[in-house]
């Protein structure tokens, strides 16, 4: 009976528990669940969603600075927005009907934006033609160079990377050395360079154009070479920082070679901050392709642009702004979703 009694009181919500017998523990609430590919789905979707809302507010902040710019420039609109075109009465009547300039300047402001949500950006009055169609004949060459630029930059920066890390140090000099020297030396310099030994001398590209893929290589290696020198700079100290983290001691003792370690997971590690660069060289290609393709003679995107500076042609100039910060925008979308299978850390983040 006393047994029973003292079980009685001691025993959580006065159920008797016999003596010298331990009550039953409570099953633990569940944990929630954090990993697993609902996990992963549900922070690559979040990613995408903060990039594309980010990516809507430059884009807002690019057109309308453009637009700014051309309110705050000195002079009549119409006539800034003519340039160097013919000035005729009919032409000033359409302008001022297509812009609006009649109307309050907040229902300018907005129709210029609806007219960009259509994908309406203009018309150049100097060229008598549709901005759209002016960008779309440019942006065929230059989407090719910048896709045959960016593969030789990485090509080149994985190369020298892989033959450099952990060498010694009078390899390293002179490898970074020649880095040093192709980031240091203006891109419109080293064009030239390669025009007066490639083509001048050896005859063995052509000197302009865009026929062919032999007219690509000399514009393509010129906008590479500096990238690859950075690039292979990051790449080879991530490479050595890599190859002296734990991880690497634990694939040498279970008998990995040096040669796997290196492609299988050291150079992953030394990927995520050469894909940031990536990025970077991208970005700057709009404006390295301005002087490339005027030293090579090459349609595309930079000539347009120089042609509309010199010209006075507003609209265009406005709408390489908008297409700048869009071109931005993708490449950093697809920059962070790359981040994110090269570490796998981040994919549920």
């Amino acid at each position: 009976m006393s047994a029973i009694s003292a079980g009685g009181s001691g025993a959580a919500g006065g159920a008797p528990v016999a003596a010298g017998r331990t009550p039953p523990a409570r099953p633990a609430p569940p944990l929630p669940a954090t990993g697993g590919r609902p996990g992963r789905a549900r922070g690559l979707l979040r990613a995408v969603a903060r990039r594309i809302g980010s990516g809507i507010v430059v884009i807002w902040a690019a057109a309308t600075t453009a637009y700014l710019a051309l309110l705050a420039a000195p002079g009549d609109t119409v006539d800034i927005l003519i340039g160097d075109g013919p000035d005729t009465p009919e032409i000033r009547a359409s302008i001022i009907r297509e812009w609006g300039l009649d109307r309050p300047e907040i229902v300018q402001y907005l129709s210029y934006l609806g007219r960009l949500l259509q994908g309406d950006l203009g018309r150049s009055y100097r060229l008598q033609r549709s901005v759209g169609d002016i960008l779309a004949e440019g942006l065929g060459p230059s989407l090719r160079l910048a896709v045959a630029a960016a593969a030789t930059a990485i090509t080149l920066a994985v190369l020298i990377a892989l033959l450099t890390a952990g060498r010694g140090p009078w390899a390293r000099r002179a490898v970074s050395g020649l880095e040093l020297l192709a980031v240091s030396v203006p891109t419109f310099v080293i064009g030239i360079v390669l025009l007066s030994v490639f083509s001048f001398s050896l005859g063995w590209f052509p000197v302009s154009g865009d026929e062919g893929p032999a007219s690509l290589v000399l514009p393509a290696l010129t906008l590479a070479l500096p990238a690859a020198g950075v690039l292979g700079q990051v790449l080879r100290e991530g490479l050595e920082k890599a190859l002296e983290q734990p991880f690497a001691t634990t694939a040498r003792a279970r008998g990995l070679t040096e040669r796997a370690l290196v492609a299988r997971h050291a150079l992953r590690h030394a990927m995520l901050p050469g894909a940031t660069l990536v990025g970077w060289f991208v970005a700057q290609l709009i404006t390295q392709a301005i002087i490339t393709e005027a030293v090579f003679g090459r349609p595309g995107i930079g000539r347009v642009v120089l042609q509309a500076v010199t010209g006075g042609d507003m609209p265009v100039v406005m709408a390489v702004v908008i297409l700048s910060a869009v071109v931005f925008v993708t490449v950093s979308t697809v920059l962070d979703l790359l981040y994110r299978v090269i570490d796998p850390r981040l994919r549920s983040s």
